[in-house]
């Protein structure tokens, strides 16, 4: 069990729009360190083992059970009849053990040309003992957070497909105890939101006498309102984020196929401006780089992709990139690595991933790992292990009746 101050927590909720809308630096953006914060950051955690095997990477992979999270439109082009997913990952396990990620998704397609899917996903922060300024024990919570999910994949032409996801968010971080110091009751945030995407699939050709395609994905996720924790306090932006990837995929022959992805990824929130150093509070009126973050959700999308205090560079600087390679022998075993890279003064975040996969009729099991690419630096992330079972339904059904 964790302990926090109330007061501490206060502070967090009442100053979280500082934290995610002006630069928690009046002084560190001399360094370059200028990270944009959003509300419910967990809404980009990889949540399924392939993926995560594979440096995060999920805009043009080949569909599975799990696309809905990376890119609702590849679903159309799935060949299974529906299938179930089960994923658990115990997160930031070497600070904090009680911190994990529950994910469930699932599909049906309707029809040769469209899918339906759906998804929850459950992330849990342990259990966190409430104090006051003093120390005094307040109450024991357990702060949470969840999603439920639906979406619509549906070919427009043989080689592609449109998307549409739409998600309801609730965070609950405090139990709805009280503010000190007048500061009110805290509240439950919630959202709605919507993720818009595409897929390109080409035709089969050849490499060198071995047959292959190219793909390509595109997804706009968490497209929604603003997220506040107290009654008429701050609003705070969702984690909405672009996502371009491509992958292309090769039969070596009968028994071995390779495909290679790589993504990049963009945060479509406004980027902390830099204020003047002599400045109280900052406001517009202070801001001598950058532009105002107190905008609309798309107004701010538009915005994050001009309004880099450091101009044209830092703009280069908030693009986090991913690579990764699948290999498959016989259709039942595979093994997967990748490699995920963020600038170092937007949370500097660089790990190389691993993972294997088992697949037999009616299910198959992921695992992933992932190995901080950091010098000397204790990564919060390191040791992440991930867990997936996948379900074949139509498969299990087709058993059954046997």
């Amino acid at each position: 069990m964790r302990k926090i101050s109330l007061t501490v927590l206060a502070g967090v909720l009442l100053n979280m729009s500082s934290l995610a809308q002006s630069p928690t630096a009046f002084d560190s953006f001399e360094g370059e360190l200028n990270t944009i914060s959003t509300s419910v950051p967990f809404l980009l955690i990889a949540p399924d083992s392939r993926a995560g095997a594979m440096g995060d990477v999920g805009a043009a992979t080949s569909p599975d059970h799990n696309s809905i999270h990376w890119n609702a439109s590849k679903l159309a082009f799935i060949e299974d009849d529906r299938g179930v997913s089960m994923s658990y990952t115990p997160w930031l396990q070497d600070l904090v053990p009680e911190i994990s990620l529950s994910y469930l998704s699932g599909f049906k397609r309707l029809n040769s040309r469209s899918t339906f899917a759906g998804s929850m996903r459950y992330f849990s922060l342990g259990e966190i003992q409430f104090t006051d300024a003093q120390g005094q024990f307040i109450s024991n919570f357990n702060p949470n957070e969840f999603t439920i999910d639906g979406a619509y994949a549906m070919k427009l032409s043989k080689n592609f497909s449109s998307g549409l996801a739409m998600r309801y968010i609730f965070s609950n971080l405090t139990g709805g105890i009280q503010v000190p110091d007048g500061g009110g009751a805290t509240k439950p945030g919630t959202s709605f939101a919507v993720d818009l995407s595409s897929y390109f699939q080409s035709d089969k050709f050849d490499i060198d006498d071995k047959e292959a395609y190219f793909a390509a994905g595109f997804n706009i996720s968490n497209i929604g309102n603003k997220i506040s924790y107290t009654d008429g306090g701050e609003e705070h932006f969702l984690p909405t984020n672009g996502r371009l990837g491509a992958n292309l995929f090769m039969e070596l022959d009968d028994y071995n196929t390779v495909s290679f992805a790589f993504d990049i990824n963009k945060l479509l929130v406004p980027t902390p401006p830099k204020y003047d150093s002599l400045a109280t509070v900052p406001g517009p009126e202070n801001i001598i780089s950058g532009q105002d973050p107190n905008v609309g959700v798309l107004q701010g999308i538009f915005q994050s992709f001009s309004d880099a205090p450091g101009g044209f560079q830092e703009e280069l600087n908030e693009l986090m990139y991913s690579v990764g390679a699948e290999y498959w022998y016989m259709k039942q075993f595979a093994f997967r690595g990748g490699y995920f890279h963020e600038h170092a003064t937007k949370g500097a975040r660089k790990y190389f991933t691993v993972g294997v996969g088992l697949k037999m009729n009616v299910f198959s099991l992921d695992m992933a790992f992932l190995l901080p690419a950091t010098r000397g630096v204790r990564s919060p992330l390191a040791n992440t292990l991930r867990f997936t079972l996948l379900f074949d339904m139509a498969a299990l059904y087709a058993t059954d009746k046997d």
